[in-house]
């Protein structure tokens, strides 16, 4: 009978050759045919972004995005409405149906009834959405009749296509010359005497004057405290096209490249709001409404 060292020993090994065979297993099922591994975006296994959803075309949309064509039943739909804001501009809002806005898997692989919206006015991009609502400020639009047009894309930024035609939904609008009220909707009435309204920082309690460029905010991101009731104006410069979004207050504003843009809100909510970039994901600055 082998010393009682020996079978120690034995014993040893045989628990060792146990515990690789037995991580060799698990490293096995946690492969493909176990939980999905991420190789696009945070979120989009492996499964998803080898998956396929209705038919890649070689056409492409007007803005240059290859169509990805899926049978009409079930399709992704979408309508557009435009009201005059209350404040500035216009609310536009998006009617989904058969689809849901996925942000946080923009860039991953194209998964049925998902993904975002552009927004054109005339043919020219304004701004991504990923949500039903959007604020277009009234200095973006250009006096005279105009069509907004508003375009569902999957995830990878292909366009939802159903019999070669992009899902999309338009709207009319009409935008009043400068001095004129209800956005061009209505006539102006009557003025005792002539007079410019007041510029959208005139209108505020409080200006906070921001700029991206290179991916930095300048000045750094802060904390701008507020309180309930007061207005506020974001004035805002990009070296790149963005959206800019207040967290909370569901208002968005575009902001050309190059140019400033300029977002009012009354402060109406108490709490810690964030404004941010879509695009560049960038925190510009946070608003403490007491």
């Amino acid at each position: 009978m082998p010393p009682a060292g020996a079978r120690t020993r034995r014993r040893a090994r045989t628990a060792a050759l146990l515990t690789l065979v037995l991580l060799l297993v698990g490293g096995a099922a946690t492969g493909c045919g176990g939980r999905p591994t991420t190789h696009h975006k945070p979120g989009t296994g492996h499964e998803q972004a080898t998956g396929s959803v209705g038919t890649l075309l070689e056409a492409q949309d007007p803005t240059g995005h290859r169509l990805r064509e899926v049978p009409a039943e079930g399709a992704p739909q979408v309508q557009l409405a435009a009201r005059p804001d209350s404040e500035d501009g216009w609310s536009l809002q998006l009617t989904v149906k058969n689809f849901r806005f996925t942000p946080d898997s923009t860039g991953g692989a194209a998964l049925p009834g998902a993904g975002h919206a552009h927004l054109e006015l005339d043919g020219r991009k304004l701004a991504r959405l990923y949500g039903p609502w959007f604020h277009l400020p009234a200095a973006q639009v250009p006096e005279g009749a105009h069509t907004l047009t508003v375009r569902l894309y999957a995830d990878d930024h292909t366009a939802w296509t159903v019999a070669g035609k992009p899902v999309e939904g338009t709207a009319q609008l009409t935008a009043a010359a400068p001095g004129q009220a209800g956005h061009g909707h209505t006539p102006p009435s009557a003025q005792p005497s002539p007079s410019l309204p007041p510029s959208p920082q005139a209108q505020a309690d409080r200006t906070v004057t921001l700029a991206v460029r290179d991916g930095k905010v300048s000045p750094a991101p802060g904390r701008t405290e507020l309180r309930r009731g007061e207005r506020i104006a974001l004035r805002v410069t990009s070296d790149r096209s963005d959206t800019l979004h207040v967290h909370g207050y569901d208002k968005e504003l575009a902001l050309p490249a190059g140019q400033e843009a300029t977002l009012v809100l009354t402060a109406d909510r108490s709490g810690l709001f964030e404004v941010e970039t879509h695009e560049s994901r960038l925190v510009l600055t946070q608003l403490l409404v007491r």
